[in-house]
């Protein structure tokens, strides 16, 4: 199995060489050269750990199958993706979010991946997060000899816990900086540092080499595909489809990745039907979905859901690639109008075939709010804002189309982690209290208790305080 760009469908990378690289040296991303088919029924009887090694394996030929399902039991030994009343909960791990089915393996993959092609450098991580990726990558490399790890978040622009859990987090190896502007900032800051020759050229004589925990990582990307197939295998199991029927999945989307996953997911031979992506008010997946036009000249929106605050979805850039009929030159040629302009636009044809797969969809905050509400009064279970979003768009989606077929709509992260913004949703008075107190306020309405690692998080100290400009990322990663 080789790797492409999406910029340079000419060259070829190993599996182990696109996970190191993390984004291609013309600042592409990684994309199968063909995609391996899977059978889901071969699934059913196995664990999670089990199903997301199969999934591995039928792309990461250069590292041996035994030893990716030694890395996912490891991973997966405390949590996997179970599926419950058609959510599927992707929450369990050690940050309580979706990030940590990626981040718990992506460590094992990059020791391997080092091993297979002699790679004696340093690695630096470079990550900039909306709120969770940030935390689940210094969780799965902090203390990992080797590695060093630099996360950006945007300032302001994250829940109270999600900023805690990443200024908290101990290590002689990871630094969190917050930066001054939105997430977009922060993402573009570091592609800007992976597209630097000075930069890479500078630290190489350090003996470091740079890599990225982003989605747009092929060792996140890769791993994300299993849930989906295990989401399919449990609801044959659980009797909600027979097999081969077609499942739809509706995904809280922001950076793209997730939902690509399951594009992915398809492309392999899974049966899924539409694959519903599911905004905030940053909706411009949404206007892209339905019109084929990628304009990020509008107005940045803080939500409820700061996970989807985002207006430059960089994994949009492997669904474009195969949009194009994996014409590269196209790809660069609306990559570049985005970055010059601002604004693409699909022709007729891509356009077509975007909409067949898709549905796109937003829901305000009020709308985001109501679903949290509705959801606590009907099934009794508490839900985080960003999978509000995802029922708040199915049931517009239904409503629209009239489509009533089984759906799994994708839970990202924990309500705990956002517990002002759910305990208001669910009708309570926040005026008076700090955001752990409204998670003990929604535990007691539940009759569950808040994770542990919640309520340590106003008791621990506060190690990263550092904060720059988006153009002096640079010079953090440096050391300037």
């Amino acid at each position: 199995m080789k790797f492409l760009s999406t910029r340079n469908s000419a060259a070829r990378y190993s599996a182990v060489q696109a996970i190191l690289q993390g984004i291609s040296p013309d600042g592409g991303l990684f994309v199968p050269e063909t995609f391996p088919t899977l059978d889901y029924r071969a699934l059913l009887p196995l664990s999670y750990a089990e199903r997301a090694a199969k999934v591995l394996a039928a792309f990461i030929d250069d590292i041996p199958e035994e030893n990716l399902l030694s890395m996912a039991r490891t991973a997966y030994a405390r949590f996997g993706a179970p599926l419950k009343d058609g959510i599927l909960e992707l929450y369990h791990g050690p940050t309580l979010a979706f990030k940590d089915m990626a981040l718990q393996i992506l460590p094992h993959l990059m020791r391997a991946s080092c091993r297979a092609v002699g790679e004696t450098r340093e690695i630096l991580i470079l990550t900039a997060t909306s709120g969770d990726t940030g935390k689940a990558a210094l969780e799965g490399f902090a203390g990992q000899s080797g590695t060093r790890v630099i996360v950006f978040y945007p300032d302001g622009g994250v829940s109270e816990a999600q900023k805690l859990q990443m200024v908290t987090q101990e290590g002689d190896n990871v630094r969190v900086v917050a930066v001054e502007g939105n997430f977009d900032d922060a993402q573009t800051g570091v592609k800007r540092i992976f597209a630097s020759d000075t930069v890479r050229e500078r630290l190489n004589a350090r003996g470091i080499v740079l890599s990225s925990a982003n989605s747009i990582n092929l060792g996140r990307l890769l791993p994300q595909i299993a849930y989906y197939f295990s989401a399919y295998a449990d609801s044959v199991l659980q009797g909600v489809i027979a097999p081969g029927e077609p499942l739809n999945v509706c995904v809280p989307t922001g950076n793209f990745g997730n939902i690509l996953a399951a594009a992915y997911a398809r492309r392999m031979g899974l049966p899924l039907g539409k694959l519903i992506c599911a905004s905030n008010r940053n909706h411009i997946l949404t206007d892209f979905i339905r019109t084929g036009v990628y304009d990020r000249r509008r107005e940045f929106y803080t939500t409820s859901s700061p996970s989807m605050d985002i207006l430059i979805s960089s994994n949009l850039e492997r669904m474009l690639f195969e949009l194009a009929g994996r014409d590269d030159a196209h790809v660069r040629e609306w990559m570049r109008a985005l970055r010059e302009n601002g604004v693409y636009a699909l022709d007729g044809s891509a356009l077509r075939t975007l909409q067949d797969e898709f549905f796109g969809g937003w829901a305000s905050e009020g709308a985001t709010e109501a679903a949290i509400a509705q959801t606590f009064r009907e099934k009794g279970r508490v839900i985080d804002p960003h999978t509000a979003v995802a029922i708040s768009v199915l049931a517009d989606y239904r409503t629209q189309t009239g489509d009533g077929r089984p759906c799994v709509v994708v839970s990202t992260a924990s309500p705990y982690k956002f517990g002002r913004a759910v305990y208001r949703a669910l009708g309570g008075d926040v005026a008076a209290l700090d955001d752990f107190a409204c998670c003990e306020a929604i535990a007691a309405l539940v009759g569950e208790s808040v994770p542990q690692s919640i309520l340590d998080l106003p008791h621990k100290p506060i190690l990263h305080t550092a904060k720059c400009a988006p153009q002096d990322m640079e010079r953090v990663v440096l050391h300037e």
